[in-house]
């Protein structure tokens, strides 16, 4: 039986051969735990993390979409401080809803273009 972190490992494995993230336009990658979310924009040449934004700085109560929606926001935030404003998306494996589709919404909000 394939569980569904085992699902989640093939799906991200299968996503991560077809993008890369360059120094012109790195990849946005998401993280999401039971109660955190995490996004960090990563030059794939390089081995760096340009930029990182997580839930954990959040010290307000509210549902966790908001939430996503704040750590987008952020992540686009600190990413054109960095000096990036195009990136590729890296869902990592999960479901492009939820919690992932509101971080994404609010990152190109936030002026990020993917």
């Amino acid at each position: 039986m394939v569980t569904k972190t085992d699902r989640r490992k093939k799906i991200k494995l299968r996503v991560r051969g077809k993008i890369e993230g360059t120094t012109e336009r790195p990849r946005l990658t998401v993280f999401r735990s039971n109660k955190q979310i995490y996004a960090q924009v990563i030059d794939d040449l390089t081995g760096k993390t340009l930029a990182a934004a997580s839930s954990l700085k959040l010290t307000d109560k509210a549902p966790k979409k908001e939430i996503a929606a704040k750590v987008g926001e952020l992540i686009a935030k600190t990413a054109q401080e960095a000096g990036v404003t195009t990136v590729v998306f890296d869902r990592n494996g999960y479901l492009f809803h939820g919690r992932i589709k509101e971080l994404a919404d609010a990152a190109r909000k936030g002026g990020l273009k993917f």
